[in-house]
């Protein structure tokens, strides 16, 4: 009677279900965990010869973008390496800011200035800058992203008065 509890599964996980499984991994679970709670649910498909062969496909061109993107990345990151970007803003007499300048700022100005795009979250502002003046940016793509090992440039930014 203990077999019937113990029957599996193989399942191609949909999305990711905290402490079983990762969206794409294939895992066997116990059936009726399958059938009455992941496939309803849409959180997981029956690993099917044809289900396991798609989602290989699928892994591949994942692979490709992933690819294709980190080397658009690259070829971003030395066009911004050693730019100028300006940026103007209202200041009072001593020459502060009255908005300060935020990461998402410095990227649009990027992309108005020399049409370069860089994602936000590259940039590396310990705190938003609040007056006039010459900035080294730094920027810093991690680890994981760049093929083992994290790649950094910067720019410089200069903020003038409006």
């Amino acid at each position: 009677m203990s077999d019937l509890w113990e029957i599996k599964m193989k399942v191609i996980f949909l999305q990711d279900v905290v402490r079983v499984g990762k969206r794409h991994d294939i895992k066997e679970v116990n059936d009726g965990y399958a059938m009455n709670f992941l496939i309803p649910r849409k959180l997981a498909e029956l690993a099917t010869p044809r289900a396991t062969a798609e989602l290989e496909k699928r892994m591949k061109n994942i692979t490709i973008e992933k690819e294709v993107q980190e080397d658009l990345l690259m070829k971003n990151l030395e066009e911004i390496k050693g730019k100028i970007v300006h940026i103007q803003a209202k200041t009072d007499e001593k020459g502060h800011l009255f908005s300060k300048i935020h990461d998402k700022d410095i990227v649009e100005a990027m992309k108005n200035e020399h049409h370069a795009d860089i994602s936000k979250e590259f940039i590396v502002l310990e705190k938003p800058i609040k007056e006039i003046g010459e900035f080294d940016i730094p920027i810093e793509i991690p680890a994981p992203s760049v093929a083992g090992k994290g790649k950094k440039s910067s720019f410089k930014l200069i903020i003038e008065k409006e």
